[in-house]
């Protein structure tokens, strides 16, 4: 253990879904342990345009590009404060914050690959008057990989077993698989649309933001015509390693497969949620057939449902939360940012170029001292 390992980690990100800032307070001493977790909501009318702007919407102006950084950078700074406040733990008691940022494009294919995550990381440190780790996933795409996803280094050095196959799964607004052999190397990817299609048709649908205990869905059947269109989508065909966002999964992709003739809302809603769980399925038999447990993290991890279908779907796979193991599920990804931060100070590479694709190790992350 180095000097940089010491101390308490602060995680924040915000998903896919951009449905709340989660904000994790960490230590690793002697063994990783969550010692405050909290979600806290996005004003309503900032969380409007960062979702616009995640499914492909444009940005009137530069200026707006750079107001949103800031307040987007303010609002994680906030979401820390409050953590540590609840806590009762002072700034100075903490090594690092790890910030993943509110992502509002992700584009690790083309001719200039990018992926751009917003929050101002000097607003952060500045306001908190501690060290601000961000910027995580840009140097993985620089190096030639997806910059995605970037937990599954994390979820080997606290999940992984030397005598059973094992994989992780994140069910927050993009599915994504962590693949844990006992023998070769850890491998992750994204899988496809979770939460961020299911809460969308929802809110359109209900007025809520999600569907909580998946009871919409439980209330519908799954039209057939539509799960099978949804599923001849090439991306769902590439080979890992891979990522996506909801620039490419959003719900004008549900519409435009929707086909003639309309359909009851609840049904939509239930083959929404089987398309999760069938791609999910899919993908794990596909890529680590012996799996004998998945651990699911993530705000589907909620949805009895949705943990019910991706049950039926892999018989003789144990499928149960991370809870059980000790992770608290709604904040492992959160947690996974302050480990983060702890690995780009100590000086090592975070991503692991099996998964991302990237030509090597690379240290990620920018550092910001307060």
């Amino acid at each position: 253990m180095t000097d940089h390992d010491a101390g308490l980690f602060l995680g924040l990100i915000s998903g896919t879904s951009a449905d709340g800032i989660d904000a994790a307070l960490v230590t690793f001493e002697p063994t990783c342990r969550l010692l405050a977790g909290h979600t806290f909501a996005w004003d309503p009318v900032l969380r409007e345009r960062l979702v616009s702007l995640g499914v492909g919407g444009t940005a009137d102006s530069l200026d707006e590009l750079g107001r949103l950084d800031v307040a987007v950078g303010r609002a994680f700074a906030d979401a820390a404060a409050a953590l540590l406040e609840l806590a009762d733990i002072a700034p100075a008691q903490v090594a690092a914050i790890g910030s993943h940022g509110q992502t509002v494009r992700h584009r690790p294919r083309g001719d200039l690959p990018f992926t751009w995550q917003l929050g101002d990381a000097s607003v952060i440190a500045e306001r908190t008057g501690v060290c601000t780790v961000a910027d995580f996933r840009r140097r993985d795409v620089a190096a030639g990989g997806q910059g995605a996803p970037l937990m599954p280094a994390f979820h080997a050095a606290l999940l992984a077993c030397p005598d059973e196959p094992r994989a992780v799964l994140n069910l927050g607004g993009i599915g994504n698989l962590t693949l844990l052999p006992v023998h070769g190397a850890v491998r992750g990817f994204d899988t496809g649309p979770a939460n961020a299609l299911m809460d969308a048709w929802c809110q359109r649908h209900t007025g809520a933001r999600y569907d909580q205990g998946g009871r919409f869905a439980a209330t519908g059947r799954v039209n057939d015509g539509l799960l099978e269109r949804l599923l001849a989508d090439p991306w769902l065909e590439l080979p890992p390693p891979k990522s996506t966002g909801r620039e490419h999964f959003h719900l004008q992709w549900v519409q435009d497969r929707m086909g003639a003739h309309p359909l009851a809302p609840d049904d939509v809603q239930a083959t929404l949620l089987e398309l999760t769980a069938a791609t999910v399925a899919r993908a794990l038999s596909a890529t680590q057939p012996d799996t004998g447990r998945l651990m699911v993290c993530g705000g589907g991890v909620h949805n009895p449902g949705l943990m019910a279908r991706l049950g039926a779907h892999l018989p003789g796979v144990v499928v149960e939360s991370t809870a059980v193991h000790g992770l608290d599920p709604d904040f492992v990804e959160a947690m996974g940012f302050a480990w983060l931060a702890r690995e780009t100070l100590a000086g090592r590479p975070g991503n692991l170029p099996a998964v991302s694709g990237a030509r090597g190790p690379r240290v990620i992350g920018a550092i910001h001292h307060a």
